[in-house]
């Protein structure tokens, strides 16, 4: 079972908050939490509200364990752009956009049989052997 939260009209561009959510994807949530805390990005701060209200979603509605629980996706999309204008010389004006995103965290429970998608470290020489 899968517990998530959403943070919508995040005034934050999408491309800034991918930069933070692809480093917390396949953590355990305290470590997560813990990355989040020491990041130094306004992205870092919003993530880490959602992915806290993500775990009481979880605790609350279905019941799970903090202690078992990771991040099994967390992603940002686009979401709507305010449309501004900026006066430049002689009377003209330029598009500024100020771009809004969709910030989604989802929290798994991991299993005993470690087959709940979590990132796992393969060995880097994947049978190939060393000739000589």
């Amino acid at each position: 079972m899968d517990a998530k939260a959403i943070h919508r009209f995040a005034r934050i561009s999408p491309q800034k908050a991918r930069e933070v959510t692809r480093e917390i994807q396949g953590m355990d949530v305290n470590s997560a939490l813990a990355v989040l805390n020491y990041t130094p990005k306004k992205a870092a701060l919003l993530i880490g509200k959602t992915l806290q209200s993500a775990i009481a979603n979880a605790n609350h509605n279905y019941e799970m364990d903090e202690e078992t629980l990771y991040v099994k996706s967390a992603t940002a999309t686009t979401g709507p752009s305010l449309k501004r204008i900026m006066p430049r010389a002689r009377g003209s004006a330029a598009p500024i956009k100020k771009r809004m995103s969709h910030i989604t965290v989802i929290v798994s429970q991991r299993t005993k049989s470690g087959d709940d998608g979590a990132k796992v470290n393969v060995g880097a020489s994947k049978g190939k052997a060393k000739s000589k």
